[in-house]
This record gives C-alpha cells, structure tokens and sequence, in this order.
C-alpha cells in the first residue's frame, strides 16, 4: 500500500445528509488519470464554499475531495505533454465536483486537463489568480471579441469584493477601462479604488424592481451575481453593449425582458470556465500573466493553511471574504 496522505473528503450517509472530514487517503484512492501531481497550492473559490457547506448540489458523487482548481509539480505522467517537475495549472472538468479535486496533498487527473503554469508565476500567484481570476479573464476576453473597447464607455463589476470581481477590476483598470465596481460592502471603497475603480456603488441600486428599458450606464459588465442583479444591469446596458455573465450568487434566475437585446442591441455573453477548450485556457493564462498586475494581486490575497479549509468556505458564503485566498499546501 501507498504512503498516506492528508485529504479534505466530503460523504453523503443514507439519509442524504453530507458530512466533511479531514481524512488520510492513499494513491489506490485517487481517481483514473495519466498524470499524479503534487498539490503544491489551491484556492477556495465560491462554488467550493458551496460544496463544503451543502448550499447547492455541486458535488456529484460520494465520497469526494472536493477543490476545483490547483498549482502543483507533475509526480508521475503516461501522457505525452508533461513529464515530472513539470509545473501545471487546473480548472474545472469536473474536479471537486465528480472527480477528487485539489484538497488533498496529491491528485491523479487527466493530462488533457492541464495547462503549463506561466514562467512568470509561483503556485502560489496562479492560486491568487484561481478559477475565480481565470474567469475574470475568460470574460473581459469576451467584451474584447464583442469589441467593447475602453472607448465605448465604462463597465461595471459586480461582486467587486469577490474573487471573480477584485480581479475583472484590476485587469479592466490596467487595460484602460472606466471601471464602476457594485458592491453590498460599501466600507471597502478606498479598497475597490485601490484595485482601480474608478467609482464604487451600492448593489442596492442593481437590486430594485427591472424596467425593460433603465437610462444607458454602462456600454459593458462582468456579472457573478445573476438573478435581479443581472436583469437590472442588462437594462441598463447601452445601444451595442454586452454583459458577460459568469456566476449566481444572487440566484439562477434572470427576470428580465427581451427589450435590452430587441431595442438597443445589448448581447448577453455566458462565461463558462469548467468545460473551456484548452486554447482558450491557454490564451487566459498567457493574457493574466501579461495584463494582471501581480503586485497589487499579492496584496489583494490571503494565505491560509489546509485546516482552514473549512473555515473560510463557511466565511466566504456569509460574505465575509476579500479579495483571493490561496491555501498553501
């Protein structure tokens, strides 16, 4: 038998009650996959706060080590593209939610699920950035293929002090967009501008009754909210614009009218970052490692150790979380 190692599992006992325990495994435990990797760091991100609570049926079969993306160095590999000390980057395909994902020391999964982490980034930067900084790229990629330039206007961020958003906001400012960022924490004003926003507002104002048709205030967003939240800044969006929709805190529901995309043009871009092709993955990571701005990264990230885990995905639901948190493993 294998050497055991410490792990995060997630059970669901008869009565379909879900329990979370720290537990040791071994390599006969892990999943199918051609390359084992050492965990050196992961994150969590809000659909692992909502694995670990219970909140939504993110995990999909029982027992799982849940943790949906992670940094490490290749151990072992049959597949042609990495050999070990290879040092590789994943997010989505289904780890942490039908395949042991990133909390546990080590981790088998498919080779053609990784990318190469970039020359000019520790584990513990592309941890800072995580699924959460990935999909922010993922969208404002969107808004550049819609060409929603810096000249058209201001974009609004929602969830300004979540993972997705602390990161839309530092990549949009540095490209040279007007940035509004909405937040329910108002207090973390200076914090926002200090990401590079360039106006702070309260969710408030996106979370009253829709109009089909608002006044035009932005020419383009990145959304991680849904629901009303969604509905309300579509209506607002300008002639020609796009919102990029990447998340639900809110809710999955969108009450919203066909007026936005009927009469002033406004197109609604689904951000999926689970499943994304690997040439987008690839163009994400090269773009974050050129356009985000580390050192304000770093400063926007917590470090934590795995037996906070737990912790902080209890935290993070309650909204109580800034920025990124990276678990150093």
């Amino acid at each position: 038998m294998s050497d055991r190692f410490k792990a995060l599992l997630i059970r669901r006992g008869e009565d379909k009650v879900q329990s979370v325990a720290v537990t040791e495994i071994g390599e006969e435990d892990l999943m199918d996959g051609d390359v084992t990797v050492r965990v050196d760091a992961t994150t969590v991100n809000y659909k692992d706060g909502l694995a670990i609570t219970g909140k939504a049926p993110v995990v999909r079969r029982f027992p799982l080590v849940p943790g949906i993306d992670f940094a490490g160095t290749v151990l072992t590999s049959s597949h042609p593209d990495w050999k070990p000390g290879d040092k590789v980057i994943l997010n989505g395909w289904g780890t942490g939610e039908t395949h042991h994902g990133a909390y546990a020391e080590k981790s088998r999964v498919k080779g053609d699920w990784l990318v190469p982490l970039p020359e000019t980034m520790s584990a513990h930067d592309a941890m800072a950035i995580g699924t959460a900084g990935y999909t922010a790229m993922l969208s404002v990629m969107a808004l550049e293929r819609h060409e929603i330039t810096p000249d058209r206007g201001p974009i609004v961020v929602t969830g300004a002090n979540g993972g997705v958003g602390t990161v839309a906001i530092s990549l949009l400012s540095r490209l040279g967009y007007h940035v509004i960022a909405s937040t329910g924490r108002t207090a973390e004003a200076d914090f926002l501008k200090g990401l590079g926003a360039a106006e702070v507002i309260g969710r408030d104002e996106l979370n009253g009754p829709v109009k089909p048709l608002a006044k035009e205030r932005w020419a383009g967003g990145v959304d991680a909210v849904g629901s009303t939240t969604l509905a309300n800044l579509l209506s607002m969006t300008s002639y020609g614009g796009a919102i990029a929709a990447c998340g639900l805190a809110q809710g999955m529901d969108l009450p919203a009218s066909v007026a936005p995309f009927i009469l002033r043009g406004v197109s609604l871009l689904g951000i999926d970052s689970v499943m994304a092709p690997k040439p987008l993955r690839l163009e994400a990571w090269s773009r974050l490692a050129r356009d985000l701005d580390m050192d304000k990264l770093r400063s926007l990230s917590t470090t934590i150790g795995f037996d906070d885990i737990q912790r902080v995905a209890h935290e993070l639901l309650k909204g109580k979380v800034r920025g990124r948190v990276v678990v150093d493993m």
